[in-house]
C-alpha cells in the first residue's frame, strides 16, 4: 500500500479534496479496517453509501463521493448499505484543539450522539435544548454546523436517529412503535415519514430485506460493532479482569475466549431496564460482539453506548499515535478503558485511592453484595446489580464501615452519590469536562488524582492527566525530584491532546518493567 495510508493524513490548509479522496479510494479498495468511520462512500450507480470496510464488489473511482459523517451522506441523497451496515462503524470525530467555533462543534455532536439526549420529542426542541445547554443560540449553533459540516444540527439528528432505528429494526425483534419511540421519534407517524423520505422504503420492509441479507432471523443475533485496528483486546481485558466483581462481572481472557458479562441497569425517559450483557471480540475481525437480555432491547441505542465508551471501540489509533509512537513505540494498539456506567466507575475510583487494585476489588465486591440489588441472570456467578446513587446517598456511616471504608472515603461515597442523584452532576461522554472536574474536586475525600482518573476512565476525556500519580513518577523517572508532579505534568507536554492514552501507556511499560524484574 502506498505510503499515504500509514502516515497522519495531512492538515486541510496544505492538502487538497482530491488528494484526500484519492487516499480514501486507495484505503476503500484495500478494505482498510483503520479507516472504518473516518469515512463514508457514496456510490452515485447506486444510490447508496458504504463503510470502508464493506465486503461488495469496490466501485469505480468516477462513481464515489466520499463524506467524513454518514448525515452528510444521507443529505446528499444516499441511502445506507444494507450489508456493511453504517450504523455500526467507530464514530469519527477525534478530539482536537482547534478555535472556539470547532471545539463548539465537537461538543455539540457528542451531545447529539449520546442517544439519552435524543428524547422522544420534536426534534427542533431537542436542538433548542442543545443550544441552551452549550449557551449559544439556535442560529449560532446552526451556522457553525453549516460553516463546519455542510448540514444542520437537525439533519445530523435525524441521521443518528434514523440509524439507530436501522439497527434495532436489524438486530431486535422489537415491534415498530417501541423502535420509533427507542430512537428518539415523537410518533410512529414521524418514524414512518422519515423512513420513507431517507430510505426509500418503511420500516418493516427494511427489516425484512435486514434479515434476508443477513440470513439470521431477528432475536437470535449478535450486534457487531466496528472498530479500528491495532487494538490491544488480551491489554485491555487483563486492565477490566483484574477489577471486575464477582457477583455483577464476569471477564474470561485468553486466546479464543475475550468475553465479558456483566449485569446492567439503565434508565430511559423515567423507566428503569435492568438484565444483562454479554460482549467479545472476534478472532482476526476488527469488530466486536454484544447480546443482551430481552429486557434491555428497548434501551439498546443506550446499552451500544455505554459498551462502545468501555471498550474505547472509536479511538482513532492513527492520530494518537502519531503523537504517542515516539515515546511508547511497544503501545500503539493499547486503549484507554472506560466505564459502562459513570457513577459506578466514580465511586470504585474513590475506594481505590492509595490502597491496591486487589484491596479496592475486595471493598467493591462488599459494597455490592450490602447495597446492590439481586437479579436473575442465565449465569449463577452473576447476581448482583451495582448500588444506585439513591441507595449509597442514604448510606450510614456504620454500614459503610463495617464493610472496611474509611471515614474519609465513606464521606466521599456519600457526597458523590448525593450529587449524581440530586442530577448536579453528570457522569458521562457528555458532560462539560472543566466544569465537572471542579464539581468534583468540591466534594469532600475527592482530589484531583481521583477526578483526572473519573475524566479519563467516565468523561472520555482523551487529555486527562493525573500528575499526582506515583506509579506515573516512577514510569517517567521523576519521583526523586522535589516536585514531581509538575516535572510528570513537563515531561508530558508532548504527549497532547491525547494524555489519557499516554499515561496508559506509561503504567503499562512500568507494568512490564517490574514483570521482567
Amino acid at each position: 500500500m502506498p505510503d499515504v495510508l500509514h502516515s497522519p493524513a495531512p492538515p486541510a490548509s496544505t492538502a487538497s479534496a482530491a488528494d484526500d479522496d484519492e487516499a480514501r479510494y486507495l484505503a476503500l479498495r484495500a478494505r482498510d479496517a483503520r479507516f472504518d468511520g473516518r469515512f463514508f462512500t457514496g456510490v452515485t450507480s447506486t444510490g447508496i453509501y458504504c463503510r470502508p470496510v464493506c465486503a461488495v464488489r469496490t466501485p469505480r473511482r468516477e462513481n464515489c463521493r466520499f463524506f467524513t459523517l454518514a448525515a452528510q451522506a444521507e443529505s446528499a441523497g444516499f441511502r445506507p448499505c444494507l450489508r456493511c451496515r453504517p450504523e455500526l462503524a467507530p464514530q469519527a470525530l477525534a478530539w482536537s484543539v482547534q478555535d472556539a467555533s470547532g471545539i463548539l462543534v465537537r461538543q455539540a455532536l457528542r451531545m447529539l450522539d449520546a442517544p439519552q439526549s435524543w428524547g422522544a420529542c420534536e426534534s427542533g426542541a431537542v436542538v433548542a435544548q442543545l443550544a441552551a445547554r452549550l449557551g449559544v443560540s439556535d442560529r449560532h449553533l446552526r451556522r457553525i454546523f453549516e460553516a463546519a459540516l455542510g448540514i444542520s444540527p437537525l439533519q445530523y439528528l435525524q441521521t443518528r436517529r434514523l440509524l439507530a432505528a436501522k439497527q434495532l429494526l436489524t438486530d431486535t425483534d422489537l415491534p415498530v412503535t417501541q423502535v420509533a419511540l427507542a430512537s428518539g421519534f415523537a410518533s410512529v407517524r414521524r418514524f414512518n415519514a422519515a423512513f420513507n423520505t431517507h430510505y426509500g422504503l418503511n420500516p418493516t420492509q427494511l427489516r425484512r430485506q435486514g434479515a434476508a441479507s443477513d440470513g439470521v432471523q431477528a432475536g437470535a443475533r449478535a450486534v457487531r460493532l466496528g472498530l479500528r485496528p491495532p487494538y490491544d483486546t488480551a491489554a485491555l481485558m487483563g486492565f477490566l479482569a483484574a477489577r471486575q466483581i464477582h457477583g455483577m462481572e464476569s471477564i474470561r481472557t485468553g486466546p479464543g475466549a475475550q468475553v465479558l458479562r456483566r449485569t446492567v441497569r439503565l434508565a430511559s425517559a423515567g423507566t428503569v431496564f435492568t438484565g444483562w450483557l454479554e460482549a467479545g471480540f472476534d478472532d482476526g475481525r476488527p469488530q466486536l460482539w454484544l447480546r443482551v437480555s430481552d429486557g434491555l432491547q428497548p434501551v439498546l441505542p443506550q446499552l451500544i453506548a455505554r459498551v462502545r465508551a468501555l471498550f474505547d471501540l472509536d479511538a482513532d489509533p492513527q492520530a494518537i499515535n502519531a503523537v504517542l509512537h515516539p515515546s511508547f513505540p511497544e503501545g500503539d494498539g493499547l486503549r484507554v478503558p472506560g466505564a459502562f456506567d459513570g457513577f459506578e466507575l466514580a465511586v470504585r475510583a474513590v475506594l481505590g485511592q492509595q490502597i491496591t487494585v486487589a484491596a479496592a476489588r475486595t471493598l467493591a465486591q462488599r459494597l455490592v453484595e450490602r447495597f446492590g440489588e439481586p437479579i436473575a441472570t442465565p449465569w449463577p456467578d452473576l447476581h448482583r446489580l451495582f448500588p444506585t446513587p439513591a441507595a449509597l446517598a442514604g448510606a450510614e456511616g456504620d454500614a459503610l464501615g463495617s464493610l472496611g471504608i474509611v471515614r474519609q472515603r465513606q464521606a466521599a461515597i456519600v457526597a458523590l452519590a448525593q450529587a449524581v442523584d440530586a442530577g448536579t452532576l453528570l457522569l458521562d461522554a457528555s458532560a462539560d469536562v472543566p466544569a465537572t472536574l471542579d464539581v468534583l474536586r468540591a466534594l469532600p475525600g475527592i482530589g484531583d488524582w481521583t477526578a483526572q482518573y473519573i475524566a479519563m476512565r467516565a468523561l472520555r476525556w482523551p487529555d486527562a492527566f493525573p500528575a499526582g500519580d506515583v506509579a506515573l513518577h516512577k514510569a517517567l523517572g521523576v519521583q526523586g525530584q522535589p516536585q514531581p508532579a509538575r516535572a510528570a505534568t513537563e515531561a508530558a507536554r508532548a504527549w497532547r491532546p491525547w494524555r489519557s492514552y499516554g499515561v496508559l501507556r506509561a503504567w503499562s511499560g512500568l507494568a512490564l518493567a517490574l514483570s521482567d524484574q
